[in-house]
């Protein structure tokens, strides 16, 4: 049998933005280290995502030391924003994620401009400064205490190569054939593991990536992002055209797994791949 191993590792620190792929990162109880760290908010304080703003996959957010990003998106010069403190000028700001009412810092208004600018659209750079008290899990999958960055649930996203190996197989007999094959990104995944048999992550429900368990929380709904071309910014129909054909989840059309960490550590490309449970 081949072994599974972690093919590839992705940070995200600006969420919806495109990120950066290390060959290795930290697990923090709320995600990766300096993984969605970072969202927009528009003037409305929701949260901005590719749902409503598929421009934002052609800017790109660098990890700086301390904790801060670098912004880069074409036809704006770069910008260095520093880690904003709830004690300072801008105070804190209640920002609507989803469901859940999320107490943030702004970082700013030259972050502000920039961004308002690059998207044409009002907008706001927001940062989470306490994880591990600031966002909840929801308790329906969860364990209490478990808590998570400004990701859309749960801590990690984990999906497997051979699961995309056979929806591009799918795609590629279907009515939008052109639009394949396509790439993991459009999944926008934390860990990406080979050497697992396709859809073999359905049945999964507690494994181990290198030196870190993780529990299973639930299947990843997918929703329009995975529509959306991370190169280009254009939209099309698939992935979920063959998804909602060919694998469903109750009502959801799901690609990945939803993990939670059950203790810190660092998962490295390269790491062994073992599922416990």
């Amino acid at each position: 049998m081949t072994t599974a191993v972690v093919s590839a590792v992705h940070c995200y620190p600006v969420k919806s933005m495109a990120g950066c792929a290390p060959g290795e990162a930290a697990v923090e109880p709320w995600g990766l280290a300096g993984d969605r760290r970072w969202m927009l908010a528009g003037p409305d304080a929701r949260v901005l995502t590719q749902r409503q703003q598929p421009r934002l996959t052609l800017a790109s957010a660098r990890p700086l030391p301390g904790g801060g990003v670098r912004l880069t998106a074409p036809g704006a010069a770069p910008l260095d924003v520093r880690v904003p403190t709830a004690d300072g000028p801008g105070g804190t700001l209640t920002v609507e994620l989803f469901r859940d009412k999320v107490e943030t810092v702004p970082a700013g208004a030259a972050a502000d401009a920039w961004l308002s600018a690059f998207l044409g659209t009002e907008a706001r750079l927001v940062y989470m400064d306490d994880p591990a008290r600031r966002r909840p899990v929801d308790p329906e999958h969860s364990l209490p205490g478990d808590t998570v960055s400004f990701a859309d649930g749960y801590p990690l996203l984990i999906t497997a190569t051979a699961s995309l190996e056979a929806l591009n197989s799918l795609i590629a007999e279907g009515d939008r054939a052109a639009e394949g094959p396509l790439p993991m990104d459009r999944f926008r995944p934390n860990v990406v593991v080979d050497g697992t048999l396709p859809w073999a992550e359905d049945g999964w429900r507690r494994v181990r990536l290198g030196e870190v368990t993780f529990r299973v929380a639930k299947p990843s709904g997918r929703c329009v992002v995975t529509t959306t071309d991370q190169r280009t910014a254009v939209r099309g129909k698939e992935p979920l055209r063959t998804l909602a054909r060919h694998h469903r989840i109750g009502a959801k059309a799901v690609f990945g797994q939803n993990l939670i960490p059950e203790h810190t550590g660092v998962v490295r490309v390269g790491d062994a791949f073992e599922v416990l449970d």
